[in-house]
């Protein structure tokens, strides 16, 4: 059985999933609408469903551990962006967040002595170091190409790859 605690904080971080895939659909339909980001659009999109399974997959363990998990109601996300530096520096720092959310999760678990949800979390914790080196990279990237239309559009058409290697 999951502690009120853990519950309330396993809910939270439903919601922040679930944040976190709208987020990313919104940038998805933004890069959509611009000229020559097909990739990027396929890179958010896919971003997206990724998050929402993580949501689903919180959903299950609460659920599973005799606790409710909540469906929360979404804020609306931001819908345009500036560049896709813009876009891609949100992305950085949202995944920084949802970060020191599951590290946070570890904390209460730790403290509650629930090695179920300790070793449940261990997923999320690889994965997030996964998503912020993504993010990263994609920054770093960005940052190096700066305006050149010939290294936005490298960028576009290697996106999707970034997350393979």
């Amino acid at each position: 059985m999951l502690s009120q605690k853990m519950k309330d904080a396993l809910n939270e971080q439903i919601l922040m999933e679930a944040q976190s895939s709208q987020a990313y659909l919104a940038m998805g339909s933004w890069s959509e609408i611009q000229p020559g980001l097909k990739g990027v659009t396929k890179f958010f999109f896919r971003h997206s469903d990724e998050e929402r399974m993580h949501m689903l997959k919180l959903i299950h363990y609460v659920n599973e551990r005799g606790g409710f998990a909540m469906i929360p109601a979404l804020e609306q996300p931001v819908m345009t962006f500036v560049s896709l530096k813009s876009a891609f520096e949100q992305l950085l720092k949202h995944e920084i967040r949802v970060s020191e959310s599951i590290n946070n999760l570890v904390e209460i678990a730790l403290s509650e002595k629930d090695y179920a949800t300790h070793n449940f979390l261990q997923w999320y914790v690889m994965e997030q170091m996964e998503e912020e080196r993504l993010a990263r990279e994609c920054n770093d990237k960005l940052e190096m190409i700066g305006e050149d239309k010939s290294g936005l559009y490298l960028f576009d058409r290697d996106v999707m790859t970034l997350d393979q290697e």
